[in-house]
């Protein structure tokens, strides 16, 4: 089982490394820089709003899917027409919600404008989701890579003829980013469809009412739980734009942080969702492969962060420097944010774990306390500090609910209390400081700090080279 999900990590962080930086940092920072703070700010804030309230574009019909897909997949995938058909209505629900908190909070005339389109784009982007728990299911895993892949690379492509092409206009309108985003996603929609088909029945819309009933009194609770966690890691940008008084440039600022940790954060997905469907089988069988899995991919996950961390922090202003053209206000917001991604990865593997094992009551517990935790520091911080503020109740936020998924897990799994693999990462990260303040920020540095730490994770035994190279040597 370990072979199946080294081999299939490889696939997908090789595939996300070719294309999502390109279009995180090559297309859609480029269009921050043009629109400038103040316009993208605005579409930050709208884009966080249409997050908000997207689990009801799903009430955790995607993680039902994933995990009961891959324990009986012929009980699931005869649903697809059923459940397909009750995510418009679902659309309907989402709309109504997103709609009423806009003009709450007082937006109107072009914001309700661009906020309709990201919400279309938040219907399709669940529907490649729901796709994709399909492929994750079925354990097509180079498929689901393929898909998760795709909407980017045709970004790539289509944006970069639209801003760098000699057909380029010389001036752009965020509009026109956004529907190119919903082409983007409409036509991976319809090729994962196509790939989809001939794995399931044949799907047709079927309205069945007492279906979607059914699949929301089992799913809600997934659905709470993404609800809660959206709430307290995406509410920041909402708030930002509404409380600060320069609310759509501190707004735009965050956004500058916010970029590469939301890349980041795609790469530990990656992690989360080969291990969700695998946790899903093994805790049916063997715990004892569970809590292999979890030390090797939480040993692998972590170290690697640890290293990120290190050289982000030590090289804020060179890193934000090559990708925005002014970055002195995001410098702070920036290192807090990834400060924050520790946390985040330790909520990638003991949240999975929990989530996989059917432990939502004591997740949604959490994150409850999160949503709490992350809204009254950013009313007390947002005021005065602005992005600022917010990166430091995300970090505050992520590290509290990672402590108590961390904790739970050591019990409720009965996790070997081994100090040692404390004591390693400790080791790692003094090291790396120690290392860190002998140069100034420069490319020179991040290359001490990537082969130092590179190097630590190998000689503390936080990555089993020989294990590595068995896994790599056997997958098929």
């Amino acid at each position: 089982m370990q072979r199946i999900f080294f081999s299939n990590l490889i696939l997908m962080v090789l595939l996300n490394l070719l294309v999502k930086p390109i279009a995180l940092f090559g297309i859609d920072a480029t269009v921050q820089n043009r629109v400038g703070p103040e316009n993208y700010g605005l579409y930050f804030s709208l884009l966080n709003l249409s997050v908000l309230f997207n689990i009801l574009l799903d009430l955790g019909i995607n993680n039902f899917t994933t995990k009961n897909l891959a324990q009986d997949p012929e009980k699931i995938k005869k649903y697809f027409s059923k459940v397909f058909s009750f995510r418009l209505v679902l659309f309907s629900i989402y709309s109504i919600f997103t709609f009423s908190l806009a003009f709450l909070l007082g937006y109107s005339g072009r914001p309700f404008y661009l906020l309709s389109f990201l919400m279309l784009n938040q219907f399709l982007v669940l529907s490649i989701a729901y796709l994709r728990s399909h492929f994750a299911g079925f354990h097509f895993f180079k498929t689901d890579a393929f898909i998760s892949v795709l909407d980017r690379f045709l970004l790539i492509i289509i944006g970069g003829v639209w801003l760098f092409s000699t057909y380029a206009p010389s001036e752009i309108k965020i509009e026109e980013f956004i529907w190119i985003q919903t082409f983007c996603y409409a036509s991976t929609l319809i090729i994962g469809l196509f790939l989809l088909i001939k794995h399931i029945e044949k799907p047709y819309l079927q309205w069945d009412f007492d279906f979607g009933i059914s699949v929301i009194k089992k799913s809600w609770p997934y659905a709470l739980l993404i609800v809660l966690m959206v709430l307290y890691t995406r509410i920041d940008g909402v708030m930002l734009e509404r409380i600060h008084p320069n609310g759509a440039y501190e707004a735009g600022v965050y956004a500058q942080g916010f970029r590469l940790l939301d890349a980041l954060f795609m790469f530990g997905m990656i992690f989360a969702g080969l291990l969700f469907p695998i946790f899903s089988r093994q805790l049916k069988t063997s715990l004892t492969v569970v809590l292999d899995l979890v030390k090797t991919s939480a040993n692998l996950l972590l170290g690697g962060i640890v290293i990120i961390i290190f050289v982000t922090v030590f090289n804020a202003s060179l890193i934000l420097g090559w990708i925005y053209n002014d970055v002195q206000d995001a410098i702070g917001p920036f290192q807090f944010l990834m400060l924050g991604f520790f946390p985040i990865g330790m909520n990638f593997i003991f949240g999975t774990l929990l989530t996989a094992n059917g432990n939502l009551k004591v997740l949604n517990s959490i994150s409850a306390i999160g949503i709490v935790a992350n809204i009254s520091i950013n009313i007390v911080l947002i005021p005065q500090h602005g992005a600022l503020g917010a990166a430091i109740a995300t970090f505050a936020t992520q590290g509290v609910t990672a402590i108590a998924q961390f904790l739970y897990c050591i019990q409720k799994f009965k996790i070997p209390k081994k100090p040692i693999g404390v004591i390693k990462f400790i080791l790692l990260s003094a090291c790396l400081y120690y290392v860190s303040n002998f140069f100034s920020a420069s490319t020179f540095l991040m290359l001490i700090q990537i082969i130092t730490g590179t190097g630590l994770i190998f000689m503390l035994s936080l990555i089993d080279l020989k294990a590595i190279k068995k896994l790599i040597l056997t997958s098929k």
